[in-house]
């Protein structure tokens, strides 16, 4: 009882220090415009995002739903991918002798770079920006699950085939879940990226979304909505990492 107590005291005291550091940055960001006459249109005050976030609400929430959409659908496939490939890598020799090599080129390839490919093989709709956010994310999902897998306690496993459990068994009751902590990791680090690898698809080619919005409104010169998307952007992200790691948290409660 007193250790849940102490992790809510913890958890709400990061949270507290999270808002007083937004809150300052903003101070700051607020003061730098008016004591150095900034124009509007290269940086608008936080006031004006402001306005612009309650003038623009329903844009901004019209062109966030494709980008939602895009992020979950993205999130998910990369996870069930990234979940396969690791068990791939784990059980296979030949599949780490030869993919191992292709999972590790295709991340040193520039994301910027490869895709507009994306865009013209899978078309200006939602297949393209799910595409490149399972490009960005199936690497850190896959890396960290097979880590996990590869430092199962040594012990359970000759426990487990002392008493003759079979392979299915073992990775079933042993592996995986001594692995589920370095799967959370790697879908934590994942989910932060996740909303970025559709707005990098919605850059490269789109008619919705809130990259396509960050992209008229910086054609437009209107910065002041452009910096009301991005919050609702990094709003959006840090929710979505939130939930991912509360779901992690109830699922390894052993931890």
């Amino acid at each position: 009882m007193q250790q849940s107590l102490n992790k809510s005291f913890f958890q709400l005291d990061v949270i507290w220090r999270g808002c007083v550091s937004i809150s300052v940055l903003i101070l700051i960001w607020q003061l730098v415009v008016m004591l150095c006459h900034v124009p509007p249109y290269i940086l608008p005050t936080p006031l004006l995002v402001a306005k612009s976030l309650l003038q623009y609400a329903d844009l901004i929430a019209h062109e966030s739903l494709p980008t939602v959409i895009e992020t979950v659908i993205g999130f998910l496939c990369s996870a069930i991918f990234g979940i396969l490939g690791a068990l791939l890598l784990s059980y296979f020799r030949p599949a780490r002798i030869w993919f191992l090599p292709i999972l590790l080129i295709s991340q040193a390839l520039p994301t910027f770079a490869i895709a507009p490919l994306f865009v013209i093989w899978f078309g200006y709709g939602i297949a393209s920006k799910i595409a490149i956010t399972i490009l960005m994310l199936f690497f850190p999902i896959t890396s960290a699950f097979y880590d996990g897998l590869k430092r199962t306690c040594p012990g359970y496993l000759e426990l487990a085939q002392t008493m003759n459990a079979s392979k299915w068994r073992i990775l079933w009751h042993i592996r995986v879940p001594a692995a589920l902590p370095a799967l959370g990791s790697g879908l934590r680090v994942a989910a932060t990226f996740a909303p970025m690898g559709a707005v990098i698809g919605e850059w490269v080619g789109a008619s919705h979304g809130l990259g396509f919005l960050i992209l008229n409104a910086n054609a437009r010169m209107q910065i002041d909505l452009m910096f009301a998307a991005l919050v609702v952007l990094v709003t959006a992200t840090l929710l979505f990492y939130f939930l991912v790691d509360l779901f992690f948290k109830i699922m390894v409660n052993w931890q």
